[in-house]
Order: structure tokens, then sequence, then C-alpha cells
């Protein structure tokens, strides 16, 4: 071993120390102000931006040096950044702290010695950013701040008075209401980092695996077996883990293999999977963490986000189960019998408490009027308690140590995204320019509510392209929710909304992001994925509009029973219809005018006014006889489609 070699060995093993200690001290503040007691809000930000700054330079590094290690001078160079930008990062943040210490005990103006170090601060946490999450949350930061600066010269709408280097500063980094330590920052630390963490724990403690083997044997006698258990085991993993790459990895690993063992083609098993992952997403009770942010910025209440959100989820995962389905008839796909491996053992049994132990723990303390990060608080020491159940768990109770780690490096790299998120919410109240793109949307939707929740949808799937959940969501909802919420929609309709296009945009190609994780996986094509799991998703993007126009289905919001068992059986029917169109199979192949006529029928049922949508579910009905007795025929079969 060379001394080149073992210097290198030794700085690594010295950023992996640095990261860990990083981790335990975030992971533990986040447990003590969850649940113990509260930490001084300017203290509690700095020491969150402060360490999360040093797992993200941890990380980043660990990812260049796995793409490409360096070595002699460019190592030199590395190391030279990365102590550059740690440094600069500590002074700035130190000035935060220092600048709203002064302006508590006294009258104090942000001065132009202070916008150095806040300058310094915006160009480290962007570049961070860049490294984490690549150049789209870095390119709505980088706006963010490049509006701020030079908006002035702008024509038209985008326009403003103009802002000194001094005002930048005072809006983007010394504020708790706006910019990078503002509410949204403490959102996150203070509610969302306690369900980070007890999303991994939930993961190590063997979760999981225990939830994956629940899935298959509900899934047992169905003709879609392991992709419907796919579906299944998704909602529950995905809600936990908080991201849809992650949830891919997590369960795509197992499921993918075996749905191309039952019979369905590569590109149909990681198009299931990955529509299926990041549905985990809009799936209460703990929506990757998104639902908590809602609950903050509309003051709904955690419990009714979670209430309004159960119907919408349950509509997208019978859509998928009815995808599968009609793919399964499709290719002649037939009930098989459970393997030994699949079936439920004791110990699946008695880890089974490990999820149930939890959640219950969760619904619970929120129903006894604890306040939301409480209950996570509560929900973690319920699980760590009974995590010694799992003999995987006390043979290598390691596992728990590194999974409280790694939920801390996930909520340090969530901060870092949330940092550029926290620019663009400054430069947007500053200028004013989110309401001056509701107005535009508002003069191109003319009088129709569907125009305008239609150019919102584009909007909203454009802004979220190749981003992660929360951040989609939020910087959705800053732009679009004004615009929205002009519609004559509640706040609640607004966020819910946007939302799911904020999850939906993870499927949307070109930037398939979830597509392309679960590719690699099948041995498919990332593109011809990417279309499987957009045509497989097509419910989400119906959904909203059904809430929009309806939204009894979310309960909490003029609910009445009749009309909401009403809606719920017309949603039901149109997506069947709706999932045999896409296929052009149902019973049997379908004709190109049965297509046509089951997709129009399938919109025309939704409308508002009983004129249109009665005759419109006759004609459905008609339909569906149609091909029950063309079926009872020679049995017809799709041909060699894949």
């Amino acid at each position: 071993m060379t001394a080149e070699t073992k210097s290198s060995g030794g700085l690594g093993a010295l950023y992996m120390l640095m990261s860990a200690l990083a981790c335990f001290f975030l992971g533990a503040i986040a447990l003590y102000s969850s649940g113990i007691g509260l930490v001084e809000p300017k203290f509690h930000r700095a020491a969150g931006f402060a360490l999360a700054l040093v797992v993200g330079i941890v990380a980043s590094r660990n990812r260049r040096e796995a793409k490409a290690p360096a070595t002699g001078p460019r190592a030199a160079a590395h190391l030279v950044v990365d102590l550059a930008m740690l440094v600069a990062g500590v002074w700035s943040i130190w000035s935060f702290f220092f600048v709203q210490t002064q302006m508590e005990t006294a009258l104090y103006d942000v001065t132009q010695a202070d916008a150095w170090p806040a300058l310094a601060g915006l160009v480290v946490f962007l570049e961070l950013c860049r490294r984490l999450w690549g150049w789209g949350l870095f390119g709505v930061g980088a706006f963010g701040v490049l509006y701020l600066l030079f908006g002035q010269d702008l024509p038209g709408i985008l326009a403003h008075t103009g802002f000194s280097l001094k005002e930048v500063a005072e809006a983007l980094w010394y504020n708790t209401n706006k910019g990078v330590f503002g509410s949204i920052t403490n959102i996150v630390l203070s509610t969302v980092f306690i369900f980070i963490v007890f999303g991994v724990l939930l993961e190590g403690t063997g979760a999981g695996d225990t939830l994956l083997k629940f899935a298959f044997l509900a899934t047992r006698r169905t003709r879609g077996g392991p992709a419907h258990a796919a579906i299944l085991a998704s909602s529950m993993f995905g809600t936990m883990s908080g991201s849809t790459v992650a949830n891919i990895v997590g369960t795509g690993t197992f499921t993918i293999p075996m749905i191309k063992k039952r019979g369905f083609s590569p590109t149909f098993a990681a198009g299931i999977e990955a529509t299926a992952s990041s549905g985990g997403q809009i799936m209460p009770p703990i929506m990757g963490a998104a639902a908590l942010v809602m609950a903050d910025l509309t003051g709904v209440g955690y419990l009714n986000i979670i209430v309004a959100a159960l119907f919408p989820a349950l509509f997208y995962y019978f859509s998928l189960f009815s995808a599968v389905t009609v793919e399964a008839r499709r290719q002649g796909i037939e009930v098989q019998a459970m393997s030994v491996e699949d079936q439920i053992t004791r110990i699946d049994l008695v880890n089974s408490v490990l999820f149930l132990g939890p959640i219950l723990t969760i619904v619970g303390s929120l129903i006894a009027g604890f306040s939301t990060s409480a209950a996570g608080f509560y929900a973690v020491i319920v699980l760590l308690g009974l995590s010694v159940i799992n003999p995987e768990v006390r043979s290598d109770p390691s596992r728990i140590w590194k999974s409280f780690l790694k939920g801390a490096q996930s909520g340090a790299t969530l901060l870092i995204a949330i940092a550029a998120i926290g620019i663009l919410v400054g430069a947007l109240d500053s200028t004013g320019l989110g309401l001056k793109l509701a107005n535009v949307i508002a003069t191109i939707r003319g009088e129709s509510l569907f125009s305008a929740l239609l150019v919102a949808m584009v909007g909203a799937l454009v802004l979220g392209m190749g981003m992660p959940t929360l951040p989609a969501y939020l910087i959705i909802i800053l732009v679009m929710g004004p615009a929205i919420q002009q519609l004559g929609v509640s706040m609640l309709t607004a966020h819910m909304f946007v939302f799911y296009y904020g999850v939906a945009s993870s499927l949307t190609p070109p930037v398939a992001i979830a597509a392309y994780a679960a590719a690699p996986i099948a041995g498919a094509n990332p593109l011809m994925t990417a279309f499987m799991s957009f045509r497989l998703g097509m419910a989400k993007f119906i959904i909203p509009f059904v809430f929009a126009f309806y939204p009894t289905i979310l309960i909490i919001e003029e609910f009445s029973l009749l009309p909401f068992l009403w809606i719920v059986a017309r949603t039901c029917f149109c997506i069947w219809l709706f999932s045999s169109a896409l296929s052009g199979f149902d019973r049997r192949k379908l004709s190109l005018p049965e297509i046509v006529a089951r997709f129009g029928i399938a919109f025309t049922m939704l409308a508002p006014d009983p004129v249109i949508h009665l005759p419109a579910i006759a004609v459905g009905i008609a339909l569906i006889v149609w091909d029950l007795r063309a079926s009872r025929g020679p049995v017809q079969r799709a041909g060699g489609l894949s």
C-alpha cells in the first residue's frame, strides 16, 4: 500500500467520522425537540444547517469518489474546495445567528458587511444542492438569487423595483419568515425530521420485509400475483420511506424479478413497480412527510389531511390493480399456487407488530391531542422498544444505530434541498411574482374551471419534473397555489391538487425519475419504461380533477353521504373503463371503436350535470355487458402483445 493510498484512506475515515457525528447530533436534536423540550428557534435553525452542511459535504464527496476516485493534485484540489465550502458555510451560519441575536436585543439593521457572509452562504448551499440533488433544484435556487439581483431589467410582469445586495441578504438569509432560514425550514426541523428518522428506522428493524410477505399473502389468489403484491407493498412501504427511488430500490429488487417470472414483460414489471412506488407518496398516514408540511401550511391539522388523502389514494391504487388485472387477462396469466418461501411464518407474525405498533401509536397520540412531532417521537420510542422482538435485530443491534444515522443523513440532505426552496420563497414573496403569475393564469383560463385546472396541471408537471416529492410539492404550491385558490377551490383542495401533480411528475416523460430507477432492475429500456409508467399511472392525472369538482371525496370538506357514495361508484367505474381502454383488453381484445367509446364514456360520466353523466353511465354498462357476452364465444387472445 502506497503512502498516497494510506493518506486517502485516512482522509476518507475522517470524513466518515465527521458525517457520523453530525448525523448523531442532528438526530439527537430532532428527538429532543419533538418529545422532550423546545430548542431556541434561531439556534435550532443555525445548528440544523451547520450540521447539514457537514453531512452534505461528506455525502457529495462520497458520491464523487464513487464515480471517479481522485488522486494526486486533483484530490488535493477537491479537499481545498471542500474545506473552503465548510469554512464559508460556517461563517455565513454564524453571521445569521449573530444578526438574529442582535435583532432580539437591540434595534439592528442588516449592514453591507453582513451581506458578504450571506452571499457566501447562498453560494455554498446552492453548490451543495447541485451536488446532491442535481441541476433542477440548483436552477430553482439560482433563479431566486439572480431574479432579485437583476429582475428589474426584465420585461413585462417579470420586472420588479430592484434590490441591493444588502436587501437580497436580508430577504434570503437574515429572515426567519422566508428565505433559507424561513418558516419551511422550521417545519422540516420541528416536525418532518423526526418522521424521516422514524421511516428509516422502520425499514432497518425489518418491518419492510414483513410488509412484503404480507402483501404476497394478500394477493396470492389474484392473476397478477407478484404485480399486485408490488402495488400493495409499495403503498405501505412508500408512505414511510418518503422517497420514490428508495421505495423502488427497497421493494423492486424483490418484486420485479417475481413479476417477470409470472410472465409479465420486463417493461411492464418495471413500469408497475415505478408507478406503485410513486403512489406511496400519496398514501396516508405519512405520505412521504408531505402530509406534515401540508398540515402546517394549510392549518387544517394532520389527522384531517390523512383523512382527506385516503380515498384519492385508494382510487389510485384501484386503478393500478385494474391495470394489472387487465394486463394479466391480455397475456393469459392465471392464478398460481403460493410457494413455500412466500408463506407467513411465526417470525413474520411477530415482526408485524414492528409496523402496526408505531403506526397505531401515531394515530393514538394525535387523537389524544399530542402534537404531530410528539406523535413521531413516541412512535420512535415504541419502535425502538419493539425492535428487540426481531431475531435479526437481536443478533445485530448495530442495525438500529446505522438506521438512525441513515435517517438523520436523509433529513440533512432534504434540509439542503429546502435551502433552495427557501430562496425561491424569499424571491417570490419579496417581488410578488407568484401573484402576478396567478393573474396571468386567471386571464388564460377565462370562465372555465376545467381549463384553469388544466393550465395549472401542466404548470405543476413542468415545475415538478426531476424533483423529489417534498421539494416538488413546495415549489408547485408556491407558484401555482395562489392561482388555483383564485378559481374558487378551497386551500386544502388546492394543496392536494398540486401535491398529486408533484408526485405524478416523477412518472412524466422525459424526466421520469421513477421509471429510470426501476428500468435497470428489470433489464428494460428506460424510455419505454417511462411511457409504460405514464400509461399505468394515468389515473393520477384524473383523480385531482375529481376532488376539485367533487370536494366531498376529501370527506372533511362539504361531506354528504349519498353524493359521496355516488361519486365513489362513478369514479371506480370510470377507472375500470379507462384502464381497459388503455390496455385495449377487458374479457377479450377490444376493437378500436370500443376503445374510443370507453375513453369517451369514462370522462363523460364524471361530468357534474346528471343530464350528461347518467346516459354516459348507461352506455358504459352496455359496453361491459357487450364485452361479457362477446367473451363467451371463442376465446380471443391478444396475439403476442407484451
